[in-house]
C-alpha cells in the first residue's frame, strides 16, 4: 500500500499567539488540534501543516498520530522541492530587482542610509547573538551574515523587509537548524521516500513581486520595525541608531 503524507504551510496553533516562545507545556499541547488530515481513500492521504520556524520548537508537540502517519508514507510532498539545488538558487534570484536594478536607486537616500547602519549593527552584534554550539560546529559570523544578507543591495525591497525581520537575537541563535518542512525533507530522503512539490518556485515569488503598493512604503514601514525591535543605539559617524 502506497501512502502519501503532504506538508503545506499552516500556523502551529501553540506558536500562533507568539513564535518567540514555546508553548507552554507538553501536555496543554495535546488539546491542541493537529493540522493533520486525512483522506479517506484506500490507501489513505494525509495533509499536515507546518510553520517556517526551526523544528526543534514544536517537534515535541507534534502529536504521535501525525509522526506515525509521516513514518507510514511512502510518498511525501511538500511545498516546493526544498533539498533541490535549483529551488534553493530559483528562490534566490527571484528576489533581484530586474535589469541589474540597485536599491539605492530606488529607495530615498535616508532610508537607504539608514538600512545600512542597521546592516552594519548586525553584523557587528552577530559573533555576540551566536551561541556556543554554533562557533563550536566551525559557524562564523561573517559566512552567517553573508548567507542571509549578502547582495541585499539588489534586493526587491519586500525579500529586504523579510531578511531584516529575520536578522535578530532569537532567530540567529536558531540558524543551523533546519525549519521544520526541511527537517521533514531530509528525513523523508534518508528514509528513501519518493518525494514531490506542489509547487513550482515562480508561483511561490511572483505574488511577492507583484505586489502593488509602493516599494518606498515598504522600506518605511521595515524602518519602523527595524526602531522597534531593537533598543540598543549603534553609533556611525554622527549619527546614531
Amino acid at each position: 500500500m502506497i501512502y502519501v503524507f503532504i506538508v503545506i504551510w499552516f500556523w502551529l496553533r501553540c506558536t500562533l499567539a507568539d513564535l518567540n516562545t514555546q508553548c507552554d507545556t507538553h501536555d496543554q499541547s495535546k488539546s491542541y488540534n493537529s493540522f493533520l488530515w486525512k483522506v479517506k481513500r484506500d490507501p489513505p492521504a494525509y495533509f499536515f501543516g507546518t510553520i517556517h520556524v526551526p523544528y526543534t520548537r514544536v517537534w515535541d508537540y507534534i502529536p504521535e498520530n501525525t509522526k506515525m502517519a509521516f513514518d507510514q508514507s511512502d510518498n511525501i510532498v511538500f511545498e516546493l522541492e526544498l533539498t533541490n539545488p535549483y529551488t534553493v538558487s530559483a528562490l534566490a534570484n527571484c528576489q533581484l530587482l530586474p535589469g541589474g536594478e540597485k536599491l539605492a536607486n530606488i529607495l530615498p537616500a535616508e532610508i537607504y542610509t539608514r538600512l545600512k547602519q542597521h546592516l552594519e549593527y548586525v553584523r557587528v552584534m552577530l559573533p555576540v547573538w551566536m551561541t556556543a554550539d554554533q562557533k563550536g560546529r566551525g559557524l562564523y559570523a561573517d559566512y552567517l551574515f553573508n548567507a542571509i544578507a549578502g547582495n541585499w543591495e539588489r534586493k526587491r525591497p519586500i525579500w529586504v523587509m523579510l531578511m531584516v525581520n529575520s536578522l535578530n537575537e532569537h532567530d540567529i541563535k536558531s540558524r543551523g537548524i533546519p525549519v521544520l518542512d526541511l527537517y521533514l525533507a531530509q528525513v523523508a530522503e534518508r528514509e528513501s521516500k519518493v518525494t514531490g512539490a506542489i509547487e513550482r518556485v515562480e508561483e511561490q515569488c511572483v505574488p511577492l513581486n507583484d505586489l502593488n503598493f509602493s516599494q518606498v512604503r515598504v522600506l518605511s514601514y521595515m524602518y519602523n520595525v527595524m526602531q522597534k525591535g531593537f533598543k540598543r543605539r549603534w553609533k556611525l559617524g554622527t549619527n546614531t541608531y
